[in-house]
């Protein structure tokens, strides 16, 4: 016999947690989180403590109770600019309210109150000297949550929702079920069907290669996003603290000369540390966090390079795969070089890296050479960055500077959706990360709250 409920929300991310308190708080419907990974104390990870991946079939950095947020650095960007396109839907001003809205839960489930990058002067005269480097830096406010702190706002959600609805973690969806042009439910990967009025598909972007099988499967027409692919720089924490010190997290944008590509800073961690994540199939890429109660001596941020491409070609996400598995196969993991050795033309040895003033952080990154993985056009587009960055933070460009590989964002295929975020299959909705409409924590709770507040009209 078929279990029915009013909502079936796919994946436990911020997308999905933040749909279900606003369906709970709002309506009586009943609710139903599924969720492949694990419960929030059985997520463990190794590379955590030991800094060696063990490749887990199931990753529980990017899967499980808080989705990739639970170990990410917590940072919560409360600035329209960044962090998605969630305003294409709900409009510039929607999507203020919405970051306001949003901010105000993560405080009441015990976010700090410091926010980061409110000193007008000091933004207005780091934009200054940023112009005067060639780059321009996006004005932005940061509440830092920390990797710790974040794990505990998750708990205080869960144990909110458990009382509400019903939770089912190591539970995949593996089909989404309809009927002439409807949502009925979905199918777990164990073969029972679930009964739905309304599905909302927030899979994460661990999961966005299954929402675009089923997405085609289903005849849903579908947007390629552009990817990024870079590198992760690691610095003494010194070289960075003016820039941190006065905005935390410093979102610089650079054009380079030779291929006027769009280069930017991603997800910066001042006295963080740099990690892995593991996408599944063996398919490993470099991250960075930071704690809120314990600090290193470096800081480490991404240098991406945003990647369009032209008809025919229709696989940005396969094309980023590929790159960070040529990283994966030379250094049966991640490498790391010196900038200096690769300006030079050698590869990094353990004796180079030792010789470098920033002790790697990653202590399981095979030393080697980043040109015979990254391509040439990303490699110029990315020492040119650093070279102007070295105008605003003079020590960044030195040659001891780390730089670990492959760091690739996968912007998800997006579907057709409307204002409620709604696909063409009426009670279909698909949000957050993995459904190519967010890129962060912020926005990807905001869209998990516009889905449900559709849902809760329609009733």
């Amino acid at each position: 016999m078929t279990t029915s409920y009013d909502v079936v929300i796919a994946g436990a991310g911020p997308a999905g947690i933040f749909a279900a308190l606003e369906l709970v708080r709002r309506d009586r419907m009943t609710v139903l989180i599924l969720e492949k990974g694990p419960d929030l104390e059985g997520r463990s990870c190794a590379a955590r403590r030991t800094g060696t991946c063990r490749d887990c079939e199931i990753c529980n950095v990017t899967s499980g109770w808080g989705g990739a947020g639970a170990f990410s650095d917590g940072k919560l960007t409360l600035s329209t600019e960044v962090g998605g396109w969630l305003g294409n839907y709900v409009g510039e001003q929607g999507l203020a309210d919405l970051i306001s809205y949003v901010d105000g839960l993560w405080l009441e489930f015990g976010a700090p109150e410091k926010v980061h990058g409110d000193d007008e002067d000091a933004i207005a005269e780091w934009q200054r000297k940023a112009v005067l480097a060639d780059m321009t830096l996006v004005p932005m406010r940061v509440r830092h949550l920390g990797t710790d702190r974040c794990y505990e706002i998750l708990q205080r959600m869960r144990a909110e929702l458990m009382e509400k609805v019903e939770i089912r973690t190591r539970t995949a969806v593996s089909r989404i079920l309809t009927e002439d042009g409807k949502v009925t439910g979905v199918e777990t990967d164990s073969g029972e069907t679930i009964g739905a009025r309304h599905v909302i598909v927030a899979p994460g972007r661990e999961g966005a290669d299954w929402l675009a099988a089923e997405a085609t499967r289903l005849g849903l027409d579908l947007e390629n996003n552009a990817v990024d692919i870079g590198v992760r720089v690691e610095v003494p924490a010194a070289v960075m603290e003016p820039l941190t010190r006065d905005l935390y997290e410093s979102k610089l944008v650079y054009f380079s000369k030779r291929f006027e590509d769009m280069v930017r800073t991603f997800c910066m961690n001042p006295y963080g540390e740099v990690s892995t994540e593991n996408y599944g199939d063996g398919l490993v890429t470099v991250n960075g966090h930071s704690y809120a109660d314990h600090t290193t001596d470096n800081t480490n941020f991404a240098l991406l390079v945003s990647t369009t491409f032209t008809e025919p070609f229709k696989e940005p996400i396969t094309y980023g795969r590929y790159i960070a598995g040529l990283a994966n196969l030379l250094g049966e993991g991640i490498l790391v070089q010196r900038l200096g050795d690769l300006t030079a033309g050698r590869r990094s040895t353990p004796e180079r890296i030792a010789r470098s003033v920033v002790e790697p952080t990653l202590k399981d990154a095979t030393p080697g050479d980043l040109s015979f993985v990254l391509p040439y056009r990303h490699l110029a587009d990315i020492t040119e960055m650093l070279t102007a960055m070295d105008e605003l933070a003079p020590g960044v460009a030195d040659a001891g500077t780390l730089l670990y590989g492959v760091e690739v964002k996968f912007y998800s295929s997006r579907v057709e959706l409307d204002p409620g975020l709604m696909t063409e299959i009426e009670g279909l909705y698909a949000v957050g990360d993995g459904a190519g409409v967010t890129r962060g924590l912020v926005q990807a709770s905001a869209a998990g709250v516009v889905a449900a507040r559709a849902i809760s009209e329609k009733g």
